[in-house]
């Protein structure tokens, strides 16, 4: 089974549209529900992302839903508070990435959720509740407004507003290098070596 997180992309700044979703208390079964966790790969999982908020019961797609709306896209989801609570499933933040969005907003995560994004390569960024509602505010009255991540700054802006976020220093370099726990000690390899020979 394939369970080690993907790493590819490097992450410095991202400037895209986003998609709002100002629901409060998303948990993970909303995001990916239990149903479509039998798969041993993390490819596919976006299909059913948000799965019975997208569908009916005929597998429409449910119009007034924010991902089924045309005028949204990006690569920014910004959700409302408490995003990713409930139980501590990784398919959550497998299903995020694999529909393609990198980063998502919100006043306040679930622990284990936020580091399962930051495991892969999903950028969980923490605004205050006045910040998130200018944001989603700003994208339901125009679709187009583009927001910048910039991680080396540690700062989201859109508009001419701006606000800093936190994260761990080690999350930041990985994610800034495309690293995952392996590569990261891969990339130590020298100091490692060096050490040892020290010593």
């Amino acid at each position: 089974m394939d369970y080690r997180p993907l790493m590819k992309e490097k992450f410095i700044t991202l400037k895209s549209t986003a998609v709002p979703l100002p629901v409060e208390n998303i948990d993970t079964d909303q995001i990916i529900p239990a149903r479509f966790l039998k798969a041993t790969t993390r490819e596919g999982f976006g299909d059913n992302l948000f799965r019975d908020w997208r569908f009916d019961g005929d597998n429409n797609p449910i119009k007034e839903f924010a991902l089924n709306n045309s005028a949204y896209s990006g690569k920014i989801l910004v959700a409302g508070k408490n995003f990713g609570c409930g139980s501590s499933r990784e398919h959550a933040a497998w299903a995020i990435y694999d529909y393609g969005f990198r980063v998502v907003v919100s006043s306040f995560f679930a622990d284990i959720f936020k580091n399962n994004a930051l495991n892969n390569a999903v950028l969980p960024v923490v605004v205050t509740d006045k910040f998130l509602q200018s944001l989603l505010t700003a994208i339901q009255q125009n679709p187009k407004t583009e927001v910048t991540v910039d991680l080396t700054k540690q700062q989201i802006s859109f508009d001419g507003q701006a606000e800093q976020f936190e994260i761990n220093a080690y999350k930041k370099e990985c994610l800034i290098n495309g690293y995952d726990d392996i590569d990261y000690l891969l990339s130590l390899n020298k100091e490692i070596r060096e050490f040892d020979l020290a010593h």
